[in-house]
């Protein structure tokens, strides 16, 4: 390989270790507010109508998902939540996003079926630490918040935190 050959794959590997550097301190920074722990209780009523309780699925992984209407990553990422509810179980909240009427007929129009409790005011996202969205946290079967990421996260990084949680 040539000198300039060599020196163009450093210059690559080296942006690229800097690029990863601040993805890095980036999802530290958005994530270091985040609940650790046991899991705050989050209830209420579902934009269904089903009363909802976090503590009703202890036992088994469960996903609690943050997100809003108005955020485009969380559009792109609603097909692997939705996936995801078909094997596990799954919370969301919708922070911010309207009342119940508005998020059913959101829901309705997007083909979402996960139950799904309005978040008018944030305040249960100021439970979980939440500041920016989506955000997801993954509790084992005791309740205990094992991973918390913000961001957008793939269907099988999803699938792969709540088995670890589930082990």
């Amino acid at each position: 390989m040539s000198e300039s050959k060599k020196k163009r794959w450093l210059r690559r590997l080296g942006e690229l270790v800097v690029f990863l550097a601040v993805l890095g301190a980036v999802s530290w920074y958005q994530s270091r507010d985040l609940v650790q722990g046991r899991a705050p209780e989050l209830s209420g009523v579902s934009v269904a109508g089903n009363p909802l309780k976090l503590r009703q699925w202890r036992g088994e992984p469960v996903l609690v998902h943050f997100w809003g209407t108005w955020c485009p990553v969380c559009s792109a990422e609603q097909g692997s939540i939705d996936a995801v509810a078909e094997d596990h179980r799954v919370l969301t909240v919708a922070m911010q996003s309207g009342d119940a009427a508005t998020l059913a007929q959101y829901l309705e129009e997007e083909g979402v079926s996960y139950p799904v409790l309005p978040d008018l005011e944030g305040s249960l996202a100021r439970r979980y630490g939440v500041t920016a969205v989506p955000a997801s946290f993954f509790l084992d079967p005791d309740g205990r918040v094992r991973f918390a990421t913000v961001g957008y996260t793939t269907e099988w990084g999803m699938r792969l935190r709540l088995w670890w949680a589930g082990l």
